[in-house]
């Protein structure tokens, strides 16, 4: 096999993570290597205890699979109304204004008096405690003063985490939890040597090819022409076989 010239620029990185690590063998500094000039960013994802070559392909493996997301519907609903057109009677608190109705509360007398003796606004005290005044009405025109048009529920597509189950509004609220909280990042000379976790399966093909003696030898050479891998070059030629 011809020898491959190694960029310089990635010479360089390759030189000073050898620097950088004491008695670094050669399968190690060949997948930093690797890593570099292919610019593979292996990723594990806990979920399924799965290698895959980066966050990308994880994705877009999910993706296909189905095992990212689900379109899903929600309904929102604005609220409960205190008044409407068919409320004959209405109770009202006179500090803030909170109103009950005879049709839209189960207990409003009881709801009135409970609300009124809670009241932060209430300063009013008969033997210490608050008073428990507030005003009743079935006069059409104050309860017509009361109704407030609630806007109508609507329907709005979200999507639920296919991994976790939570329900978030964007796709990539979901890609940016599952990044977060289901992958791990590892540099690549720590993937082939594993054994608690799998490579999926077109990551293996790529490191199963890429580690033929063919290729490595033609690493070595490359680095051989350059004085300052001598040393390190000298080393892995005398690793036993």
């Amino acid at each position: 096999m011809a020898v491959v010239e190694i960029p310089e620029a990635l010479r360089k990185e390759l030189l000073k993570f050898l620097k950088a690590h004491k008695k670094v063998d050669l399968i190690t500094a060949y997948l930093f290597y690797l890593e570099k000039k292919f610019r593979v960013h292996p990723v594990l994802f806990l979920r399924d205890k799965t290698i895959y070559q980066s966050q990308e392909d994880l994705i877009k493996t999910l993706e296909a699979q189905g095992k990212l997301w689900r379109e899903t519907e929600i309904k929102i609903q604005y609220g409960e109304e205190s008044v409407n057109e068919q409320t004959k009677k209405v109770y009202i608190c006179p500090f803030t204004g909170k109103v009950f109705g005879d049709n839209t509360h189960p207990n409003p007398q009881d709801a009135i008096y409970d609300w009124v003796a809670k009241c932060p606004e209430n300063k009013e005290r008969v033997n210490g405690l608050r008073a428990k005044r507030f005003f009743v009405s079935e006069d059409p025109e104050v309860i017509k003063n009361y109704i407030i048009k609630r806007k109508a529920p609507i329907t709005k597509t979200v999507y639920s985490s296919v991994v976790t189950g939570k329900l978030f509004n964007s796709k990539q609220a979901i890609i940016d939890d599952l990044v977060k909280n289901q992958v791990k990042a590892l540099p690549l000379e720590e993937v082939p040597n594993q054994n608690r976790f799998q490579i999926e399966s077109n990551f293996l093909a790529f490191i199963q090819t890429q580690l033929g003696d063919g290729i490595i030898n033609s690493f070595i050479e490359s680095l051989a022409q350059h004085d300052e891998f001598s040393s390190y070059v000298d080393d892995w030629l005398e690793e036993p076989k």
